[in-house]
């Protein structure tokens, strides 16, 4: 939602009609994630995509159709038939169904305005949408703390639809669900961008931020040193704390939106704070080392009172294996590994080596 709210206020503004398709179930390996959002108007303007190209055509006079008649309408998209080429389908071999809705219904009328707030403010928050029935398009807001608007139609479908939402907000992915029987919801995630916490501001700390924000992240570089952590050397970096690291994550509190990266190479910055770190709710905690030193940090890591459990959350060495030499390859690596946690392939033989840098 986050990628197209921007034309959706600009043409809002020019009193334009405005159809929304929406992701919300997917077999195989599409192109783009569930969740993802294409915004359209009867005036052919498009915003966002749900494929990278093969379908949205075909969405776009969908939801035209949509437009003109205010009901949401579930479509759904296989693999093409080779022997009818001008059948419409998707050539990744994937299936997946899409939801319209028109942005000019009640349920979204209602619905806009604190949607808009959550993400102008970069608050995490869930939209619950009923995707049939007769109250097909209903929708249900809920905040982080467990607050609602409006209604999906009875207590207990709204109470069916909070505690998905709870749910889904923790892992923060969006997912379909059988909300009562014959009743099916699609439980939208908006989230703040990640936070990636670097401790260290040395020379692997300056791409590793560069990256970062190509890839959406609200980066922060944590160094009590003044002489490293400068505007100069992190011109982009989202903030730069002078505080000692492990004070600075423990009053971050990270949370599962929050990836921490321990790279200063000292060990009296990066102990303390590889500590803390393991110790919060961190989605990913990685740290710059060789091979050979992980069994003496991990020991290091027992002493200063972190679990077994939680070692098992330790990246060391941290990054992928792809043979990174300079800053700029240790930075990807890093990065590569983040993304590879946050699609949970961890376990699937992908971050199995790690690079010893």
């Amino acid at each position: 939602m986050r990628e197209i709210i921007e034309d959706i206020q600009k043409w809002k503004a020019q009193n334009k009609a405005v159809a929304i398709a929406t992701i919300v179930k997917a077999d195989g390996s599409p192109m783009r994630p569930i969740g993802s959002k294409m915004a359209v108007t009867p005036d052919q303007q498009i915003s966002g995509s749900v494929t990278g190209g093969c379908i949205e055509g075909a969405v776009y006079e969908e939801a035209q159709e949509v437009l003109r008649s205010g009901k949401p309408k579930m479509l759904h998209y296989g693999v093409a038939n080779d022997q009818t080429p001008w059948e419409v389908g998707l050539s990744c071999g994937s299936s997946l169904d899409v939801f319209v809705e028109s942005l000019q219904t009640p349920a979204w009328q209602t619905a806009y305005a604190p949607i808009l707030s959550g993400l102008t403010e970069k608050r995490l928050m869930a939209c619950v949408t009923l995707l049939n029935g007769e109250q097909a398009g209903a929708k249900l807001l809920v905040h982080q703390d467990g607050s609602v608007e409006s209604s999906l139609g009875s207590p207990q479908l709204d109470q069916a639809a909070l505690e998905a939402a709870q749910r889904q907000m923790q892992t923060r992915d969006p997912k379909t669900i059988k909300l009562a029987e014959g009743l099916e919801a699609f439980v939208d995630v908006f989230q703040p961008p990640f936070r990636l916490m670097i401790v260290g501001a040395g020379h692997i700390g300056i791409p590793l931020v560069e990256l970062a924000k190509v890839l959406g992240f609200h980066t922060i570089v944590i160094d009590p040193r003044k002489a490293f952590a400068t505007r100069e050397r992190f011109p982009d970096a989202d903030e730069l704390i002078l505080e000692w690291p492990s004070d600075a994550i423990e009053r971050l509190a990270p949370d599962q939106g929050t990836y921490i990266a321990v790279v200063s190479h000292d060990d009296k910055l990066d102990n303390p704070a590889l500590a803390v770190a393991l110790k919060s709710n961190a989605a990913y905690v990685g740290v710059l080392g060789t091979k050979r030193n992980v069994p003496k940090r991990m020991d290091i890591m027992r002493e200063m009172g972190v679990n077994e459990e939680q070692l098992k959350k330790m990246h060391a060495p941290i990054g992928l294996d792809i043979g990174a030499v300079p800053p700029e390859e240790i930075a990807l690596s890093v990065l590569a590994e983040m993304v590879a946690i946050h699609h949970g392939r961890e376990n699937n033989g992908k971050t199995q080596q790690k690079s010893a840098i």
